[in-house]
């Protein structure tokens, strides 16, 4: 569980409430069921038009990397290059061949296979690189769904009061209904500014950071998978990918 991402959440949230009964406003002026639904229906319409259906589907699975992030085994691959490393020098790159099967990431069970079938280090490195580069871009294109939110929503938010002023002037000799119009339409402009600064981009933006360390998990096993390739002691291959985990 990510605490942090928790308690940033709780406390954006408690801040306005708090700054709006300090301000002598009433915390009931904020709920506007109304404002609500044409903020984030608005915005959720707009997100769903520009994406493919499995990007917005992979983007909003990928919420609950906020609170629960992946954990990338940095030192479980550090252990497993090591160990692979060595049955290399020991016994041969062909001995490596009865661990791919077991092996339950795809990723690495097609790389350790290249090393085994003899693939130049470069030639290895290439074709790795390129599959690393595919999976991350669609890994950040589904993660940009939410940026794409957080510019939506401010809009709508405008949207929204725009709909809210148009109420208003359409009841100008009925006072009764003013209030409710004008709430509409200030409501209506928070829950587009805040939803977005609040929610839309800082939970794209932590998304990001986690493609990045997974991106590195595996830059790291592919340097790995090079460098046994290349023949280099299993010392300094583990000294090598020390360094991914001191970064990340």
């Amino acid at each position: 569980m990510d605490k942090i991402s928790i308690a940033g959440l709780i406390l954006g949230l408690t801040a306005i409430v708090i700054g709006q009964v300090l301000e002598g406003g009433h915390i009931g002026s904020l709920v506007q069921p109304t404002a609500f639904m044409i903020v984030i229906g608005g915005t959720l319409g707009a997100v769903m038009l520009q994406s493919p259906f499995q990007v917005f589907r992979r983007g909003a699975s990928m919420l609950a990397w906020v609170f629960r992030p992946p954990v990338p085994p940095f030192r479980q691959i550090i252990n497993q290059v090591v160990t692979w490393s060595h049955t290399a020098r020991k016994d041969g790159l062909l001995a490596l061949e009865k661990s791919i099967a077991g092996l339950p990431d795809p990723f690495a069970a097609k790389g350790l296979q290249l090393l085994v079938d003899g693939v130049e280090p470069e030639r290895l490195r290439e074709v790795l690189e390129v599959e690393i580069v595919n999976w991350e871009q669609q890994l950040k294109t589904s993660a940009k769904v939410w940026e794409a939110a957080g510019g939506y929503a401010p809009t709508i938010g405008i949207l929204g009061a725009v709909m809210g002023l148009i109420h208003v002037m359409e009841n100008l000799t009925d006072p009764s209904k003013l209030g409710a119009g004008i709430a509409v339409a200030f409501v209506a402009t928070i829950y587009g500014v805040g939803s977005a600064n609040l929610i839309f981009l800082p939970v794209a933006k932590k998304l990001l950071a986690h493609i990045s360390r997974m991106v590195a998990m595996r830059e790291m096993l592919v340097d790995g998978l090079v460098a046994i390739a290349h023949g280099d002691n299993p010392r300094i291959i583990e000294s090598r990918l020390e360094g991914y985990v001191s970064e990340h």
